[in-house]
Formats: structure tokens, sequence, C-alpha cells
């Protein structure tokens, strides 16, 4: 069962962009965004991969990385590790990205790990390496950097009190994505697989929220 206090490792097959294998510990003390791709998903392709450049320029490498996951599971000849950095190449991406490990036509193994349903999806980890947002489908930038800065408030030792409490006022201040249509296309890949994390999804209670964009229906 999956546990958001304690997520695994990515188990990858290679790094992309990185010259040596990448772990979340590396990142601990940072709030990372980890941005959820396919290739051959206009979601991610559209929404997704450029929205995570854009919050990558947008905070401080000391304080948030920005890395990306790239699971393949359907269109897999299209999508090997030489095509993936060939199209980060010719999009001019830059961040790391794990290249999550195939288990030939069943789900690779991060997205069985993570119990993930699809792309473009965001993770979104605190300073203590708790996964606290989990979003399937097409997110604004505005809310994704309050729930950024959120985090970042956050003392990498606070107690768990403090997390709840910030948790309680980003809930007050930010609508349902649900009810907002998106300009973009984040038409999403995937999204019907199953999904029962054994925790709530609810912000208030300060544990990870699951959240859907527009367009993501199970």
């Amino acid at each position: 069962m999956f546990n958001p206090e304690s997520p695994p490792e990515f188990t990858t097959s290679k790094w992309l962009n990185s010259d040596k294998k990448i772990s979340l510990k590396d990142y601990k003390g940072k709030v990372i965004v980890v941005a959820v791709c396919q290739i051959t998903c206009p979601g991610s392709v559209k929404v997704g991969l450029p929205q995570a450049a854009r919050i990558l320029k947008s905070f401080n490498a000391d304080e948030v990385a920005v890395i990306g996951l790239h699971m393949a599971f359907e269109k897999f000849e299209q999508q090997t590790p030489d095509e993936v950095q060939k199209f980060l190449e010719l999009s001019g991406i830059t961040m790391p990205v794990a290249y999550d490990k195939p288990n030939g036509t069943q789900l690779p193994q991060t997205m069985k790990d993570y119990e993930l349903q699809g792309t473009p999806a965001i993770l979104i980890f605190d300073r203590q390496g708790r996964l606290r947002r989990h979003y399937l489908g097409a997110v604004d930038d505005l809310r994704i950097g309050a729930e950024v800065m959120g985090l970042l408030m956050e003392d990498p030792k606070s107690p768990r009190e403090m997390s709840i409490a910030i948790e309680s006022k980003l809930h007050a201040a930010l609508t349902d994505p649900e009810e907002h249509q998106h300009a973009q296309d984040g038409s999403c890949c995937g999204g019907h697989h199953h999904h029962d994390h054994d925790h709530s999804h609810e912000h208030a209670h300060g544990e990870p929220g699951h959240v859907h964009g527009p367009g993501c229906k199970h």
C-alpha cells in the first residue's frame, strides 16, 4: 500500500539530462516538483512539460527542485529512452528526467508504486520528503505556484500541526480546479487505472491531495 508519508524512491532504468543517478533524498530540505509525462501524450507536450520549465525558471534552485518522470504505459516503441532524450533536446528541456523502469506490457514500476493514473500529472513533495500533492491533468500555474510557496513557508523540521495549518489556509483560499475550465488543452492520457491511497484526499487534513484537472474523468 502506498504511503505518502514515506514515498519510495523512483525506480528508473535511466536518468536523462543527468550524468548521474538521482535520488529524491538528494533534494531533502527542498520542495520537489515532479512533472509526470509521456512524449506521446498531448497534455504532457502542450501543458505539463512547458509548465515544468516555467516553474524551474521561477524558483531558486536552492529552495525548489524541478524534475521530470517519464512513464511509458502505451506506445512503447515511440517512447524509448533514446526517443525521449531526442525530444527533450529538441524541446530545450534541461531538467533531469527519470525514465520509469518498464515492466513489459504492464505498468512501469514507479507508476505502479505510486498508484499513478495517467499523464500529465504533477507530484509535489515537501521539505521533509512527504508527497503532499498529486494533480492529474492541466492545473493553472498560479495554483501550483501557491502550493509551492505554501510548502516553502514550512520549516524542514516543522511539526505536523504547522503543516495542517498551512494546508487549511490554502484550502480556504484556492478554488477547486475541477470547477473551472482551462484555456490550454490539458487532455489526459490514461486516467483509467485503479487509484486508492489509504489516506484522506482533503487538503485541510494535511495529507497529500489527489486533484483532477479538467477533462480527466474515471
